[in-house]
């Protein structure tokens, strides 16, 4: 059997823990979440071969995901569990979308069984895919874990992996907003030896900071208020595998010292406890924040900083890849048009060149949106016409390397515009490309 890449979804951790062992014994790989949207958001970002979620989860419940994978991901199988077995919760998911419908307690046997019959449709689909490929057959070969692409900085980005993936050597990830930061720890992870071990990612800028040092590192029951029972954080997840710690300049001063005893000693001290636990995680860390910088001003520790810097892999910018584009570009609508049951398009020369001379501050994030609304917009072909209007102005480098004149203050305003305009005004998300809070951004709107 081939090794396949599964999500697994469940709010219960030993559960989690047990699905990813059983499936690790099987073969196969797995991307785990322990609610809706952190499933949501690997799914966005990656490419997995079958979905297995739980039903009864708090907040949103695992059948609005089925939903959404069914509308969104059509060709991605979905295997339902469930501890509350009813007749009309089995009717309502496989009319949602789901391949089959497995009751806790299960065995390992029940599981495989039920993994199989649901890839059955995944290897189908790449049968299928195969055969209509055509002209673009070699595209398999300029992807790398994922990483699409052939230009010269990226092949210095896959050598770097490739020297690092069966070692557990601390790696800082450094790169803009929209590179694919997160896609380049996964390809450290599950390129090596270690691919059967746990892949932990944390968005340390989407956790409130009073509440990171409790989820990285876990606490026991009475530590502070609320805290019920024991639970153990994404540290001791990431037990024996990997842990990517996203956004890392965002970590509070008092969680740096933890995560420097961590790399320091190999033992997490959960909030609460006395005793320190001994672990073996590989820590892979993304910023696209100067952190030396910050070293400088006290907002970062200098020695965690260089603990963090033992393989620097700097991610070059789409701008710094743009022999990368046209590959992209084609991998993105062929995505699509799958996605969206569209007839084959391809992309005219002349909207080709709007596409390479193109800055995108947005990376390869606004690349994929860019085809995306294309592909919605096409009927026979993507050319200038479907193109967003921003796009057919000259790059924003061009104007300002000509005007060597400019005001810092000139440069700045007309980024943040282009920013804005390139994904629709919308200030959540001009603000991450920024790499700024939407605070600091009303202020300079």
């Amino acid at each position: 059997m081939s090794i396949e890449h599964i999500l697994i979804v469940d709010d219960s951790h030993d559960m989690l823990e047990v699905l990813r062992r059983q499936l690790g014994d099987l073969g196969h790989t797995t991307f785990q979440a322990s609610n809706v949207m952190d499933a949501v958001d690997i799914l966005k970002g990656s490419k997995p071969d079958l979905l297995i979620t739980d039903l009864q989860m708090p907040g949103v419940n695992g059948m609005q995901l089925v939903k959404y994978a069914s509308e969104n991901f059509p060709q991605l199988p979905v295997l339902v569990i469930t501890g509350y077995p009813s007749v009309e919760n089995a009717i309502d998911a496989v009319k949602s979308g789901a391949i089959d419908y497995l009751v806790k307690p299960f065995t390992k046997a029940e599981l495989e069984s039920a993994v199989n019959k649901s890839l059955l449709n995944t290897r189908g689909a790449k049968q299928a895919e195969v055969l209509t490929s055509g002209a673009d057959k070699n595209k398999a070969a300029l992807s790398y874990h994922g990483i699409i692409g052939q230009s010269e900085a990226l092949e210095k980005t896959k050598d770097v992996i490739e020297r690092i993936k069966d070692n557990k050597v601390t790696t800082l990830i450094n790169g803009e907003s929209g590179t694919g930061k997160e896609l380049v720890a996964r390809a450290i992870h599950y390129s090596g030896r270690f691919a059967k071990s746990p892949f932990v990612a944390v968005n340390c800028g989407g956790i409130p900071e009073n509440l990171l040092e409790s989820e990285l590192f876990g606490y026991t029951k009475g530590a502070f208020t609320g805290a019920d029972s024991t639970r153990a954080g994404f540290f001791q997840a990431a037990d024996g595998g990997t842990i990517f710690l996203d956004e890392i300049g965002n970590a509070s001063l008092q969680v740096q010292q933890r995560l420097l005893r961590v790399l320091q000693e190999k033992e997490v001290m959960m909030i609460g406890s006395t005793k320190a636990q001994k672990i073996d995680v590989r820590v892979v860390a993304a910023t696209n924040s100067d952190l030396l910088e910050m070293s400088k001003t006290g907002t970062f520790r200098e020695d965690l900083y260089y603990r963090l810097n033992v393989v620097n892999l700097e991610i070059p910018p789409l701008r710094k890849r743009k022999d990368d584009i046209p590959i992209l570009a084609s991998y993105f609508v062929g995505k699509f048009i799958r996605e969206f049951n569209k007839p084959k398009l391809h992309i005219t020369a002349k909207a080709m060149e709007v596409l390479l001379r193109y800055h995108w501050p947005g990376n390869i994030r606004e690349l994929e949106n860019t085809i995306q609304r294309c592909i919605i917009m096409a009927d026979d072909e993507i050319g200038i016409d479907q193109l967003p209007d921003h796009l057919k102005m000259a790059a924003p480098s061009s104007d300002i390397e000509d005007n060597q004149w400019a005001t810092l203050a000139e440069v700045e305003k007309k980024h943040i515009e282009k920013v804005l305009l390139s994904v629709g005004g919308n200030k959540t998300k001009a603000a991450e490309i920024l790499g700024i809070d939407r605070k600091t951004l009303r202020g300079k709107l």
